[in-house]
Parts: structure tokens; sequence; C-alpha cells
């Protein structure tokens, strides 16, 4: 277990002020993420091919819930990766790829921002459309 994952237990009201979510709600968040992480993992075994035995191979320095953590310190203070790397104990460039393996599951579990949703209207329809002060945006 991380440091900020036992900070975080023993003062959850710091959760909010981090990360910029409840405890509770990032407690949900990790248990939901570990089990979209295991089902994407056994749908890739089944069409794996191995060459090497189950379980050989290198293992992941940090476990899914502190990737999770991560990623979220990521989207709430915008640290650079290579600080990131420094506070997990990995490399500038395993933070910056698990950032963007994580954001994928995070996508799946968490609803967009409204940016993003307007983002993905337009560009599916092609056109501009005006926000809710009136003023046209279009999707370039």
């Amino acid at each position: 277990m991380s440091k900020l994952r036992d900070y975080l237990d023993k003062n959850p009201q710091q959760a909010k002020r981090l990360l910029g979510m409840e405890y509770e709600q990032l407690i949900k968040l990790i248990q939901a993420a570990e089990l979209l992480e295991q089902e994407r993992r056994q749908e890739q075994e089944k069409a794996k091919i191995r060459l090497i035995k189950a379980g050989g191979g290198r293992h992941q320095k940090l476990s899914v819930e502190e990737q999770i953590l991560l990623t979220l310190i990521y989207l709430h203070q915008m640290p650079t990766f290579q600080m990131l790397g420094l506070q997990f104990e990995v490399s500038e460039s395993t933070a910056n790829d698990i950032f963007h393996n994580k954001i994928k599951i995070l996508r799946e579990l968490l609803p967009a921002s409204l940016v993003e949703q307007i983002k993905k209207n337009e560009e599916g329809l092609g056109v501009g459309r005006k926000n809710s002060a009136g003023i046209e945006v279009s999707s370039r």
C-alpha cells in the first residue's frame, strides 16, 4: 500500500483536497477500476497465444490502486510526469504510460465532463453549436 493511501485512510477528510473527490467515492472508484481491470485481463488472456507460462514475466511495480491514485493526482493537480514518477518511485515514462492506460478505464467509470460531451456531439454532427451563453462553438 502506498504512503498516499495510508495517509488518506488515516485522514479521509483530505481526499477531496488532494484528489478532488470524497474518500467514499475514491474507495468505490478504486474497487470498480480493479474489477474492470480484472475483466479486461481475462478477456486478453482468452485471446492470447502464450509463449511464457502464466504468472511469468516482469510484475508491475504499482498496484492498480496506486495507478488510479497516480492518475487522479495528475488530473486534479497537473504535476509533471517527472514529479509523479518521483512521488510513486517509477520513471517519468512509466508514470506517463500508467496515466494514459488508466485514463481509459476512468473514462468508462466516470461521467464525461460537459466539455467532452459537447466536443463529441459536435464532432459527430460536424457543425458548430451555441453554448449556454449563446456563443457559437465550432468543432475545430
